[in-house]
């Protein structure tokens, strides 16, 4: 559904989060190593989240990465989304072709209109505080 540096993204965001609750500030090893990233692919991902911010970065030698806890309920999935694989999931044609509109559709155009749309309100409902709450209390995790 997303693309492999979306997924690291989306695990990032809420592992930093988790942590951010704690008052913690992990660093790109244990980011990386949590979220089953190679450290250079999570540099990466985590330049486009700090980017975006969507996490902060703090340097020297307490630094690591963050989230304020009060933003929490302000970033959506579709932030995390829209920063790492831009909004072609949402716009462009079902079947890849180069064109298609309403004007121009193509065979799958209409049928697939719904469920895009669908798909873009329920990523903006869904906030990291929900899934990092989830998280700290054990009822979902974020790796094997």
């Amino acid at each position: 559904m997303f693309s492999k540096s979306c997924e690291y993204a989306i695990r990032a965001t809420i592992f930093i989060g988790s942590q951010s609750f704690k008052g913690n500030k992990p660093g790109l090893k244990d980011i990386s190593g949590e979220i089953n990233s190679p450290e250079a692919f999570t540099a990466k991902i985590l330049q486009l989240l700090v980017k975006h911010r969507i996490i902060n970065s703090h340097k020297g030698p307490t630094g690591g990465f963050s989230i304020h806890t009060d933003t929490f309920s302000k970033i959506k999935l579709y932030d995390i989304v829209l920063a790492i694989d831009g909004d072609s999931i949402f716009k462009g044609c079902a079947l890849g072709l180069p064109e298609c509109s309403e004007n121009h559709p193509c065979p799958a155009h209409y049928k697939f209109r719904a469920i895009r749309n669908q798909f873009q309100d329920t990523l903006r409902s869904i906030s990291i505080e929900d899934m990092i709450k989830d998280v700290i209390s054990g009822l979902t995790f974020l790796k094997i």
